[in-house]
């Protein structure tokens, strides 16, 4: 998954213009329409598939309520393009914006997501060079295939406060991880999103909604979603298995120490009852050696991507899990449907 390298750099620079964070969380994220439209058409020019798409988000902090009024797209480019500064090309998108009247403080960024796989640890690094140098900044995920069938899928999320000292310690060995007590389901907290319209807007709607057939929403009822099913199970397994490798690994890392443990622990006993031989003759004891060059304690395998894969795990769950309850539903009402008639 693409993920920015330079997004630390540049939330520094803008942390640095604005002067500052709030001392209260972001506890509510209001959307302008035209920011949704932007993030859907960008996604309809430049995402193919399980291409990524990107942007920036601008905004403001009105006490816990995070208001996001506009956005901008990163450019796509290649690896030829090497003199290209992404910090540099942010920076004066927002010094125009600036020059124009509209809102340009950097408050997060958004990304595209194939089949709601998201959660990464370039997504985790990212996020965490944003909200480090801005505090109230956030994550927005668009979901581009079930907008495509009519439910408009954008949701924004924040690392929660234990994930920020782990990443700002970068202590991610298992006992780092158990020290700090946190799991899977204490890695992102979800923020809820309100869509706000101005009221010339609402009354277009409205007059699009009226003027809408009533022979085009029999699609509501539409049970044909076994693809979306079907590679969600095929992502859902494909992480298991990760998760699989990741387990044997650990109880490598686990037998390996259990046995370098027994070892020493027998080695020091040889040792003690050589030194008492050597003491009853009358010799001095042997010289003090540094146990631990002796016996390297093996490296332990690195916990954080267990997390994020446990972490996917979940979110595919619950995708499935959203899926098969809207077709059970579709499925009574067809049935009521066909009694009926």
């Amino acid at each position: 998954m693409a993920s920015r390298k330079d997004s630390g750099s540049v939330a520094s620079a803008v942390m640095a213009s604005t002067g500052g964070t709030l001392d209260s969380p972001v506890k509510q994220i209001q959307i302008e329409g035209l920011v949704v439209l932007k993030i859907i058409k960008h996604y309809q020019e430049e995402g193919q598939g399980s291409e990524v798409v990107q942007g920036v988000l601008l905004g403001l902090v009105v006490d816990d309520r995070l208001e996001i009024t506009n956005c901008f797209p990163f450019p796509q480019h290649t690896e030829d393009d090497a003199d290209f500064d992404e910090v540099q090309y942010q920076m004066e998108m927002m010094r125009s914006l600036r020059h124009v009247n509209i809102d340009h403080l950097h408050v997060g960024w958004y990304q595209s997501t194939f089949y709601g796989s998201f959660v990464s640890r370039a997504l985790l690094d990212s996020q965490f060079s944003y909200q480090h140098a801005i505090e109230e900044s956030v994550v927005l995920i668009y979901v581009p295939i079930k907008t495509a069938q009519g439910s408009l899928s954008l949701k924004a999320y924040r690392l929660t406060p234990k994930l920020m000292e782990i990443c700002k310690e970068k202590d991610f060995t298992p006992e780092g991880l158990k020290k700090a007590n946190i799991g899977f389901e204490h890695m992102f907290e979800e923020v809820p999103i309100i869509i706000k319209n101005s009221h010339l807007i609402n009354v277009l709607m409205w007059e699009l909604e009226d003027k809408s057939t009533v022979a085009d929403k029999h699609e509501l009822l539409n049970l044909s979603s076994s693809n979306h099913l079907e590679k969600s199970l095929q992502l859902l397994m494909d992480r298991v298995d990760d998760m699989s490798q990741d387990i044997v690994k650990y109880n490598t890392y686990s037998r390996n120490l259990s046995k370098q443990q027994q070892q020493k622990h027998q080695y020091l006993q040889r040792r003690q009852q050589e030194n008492a031989q050597r003491q009853s003759r009358g010799e001095p004891p042997l010289p003090e050696e540094d146990i631990n060059k002796m016996f390297k304690p093996p490296q332990p395998p690195p916990r954080m991507d267990t997390l994020l894969i446990a972490g996917q795990i979940n979110n595919y769950c619950q995708n499935v899990k959203e899926f098969t309850s809207q077709n059970l539903g579709k499925l009574f009402m067809a049935e009521a449907l066909q009694g009926h008639n």
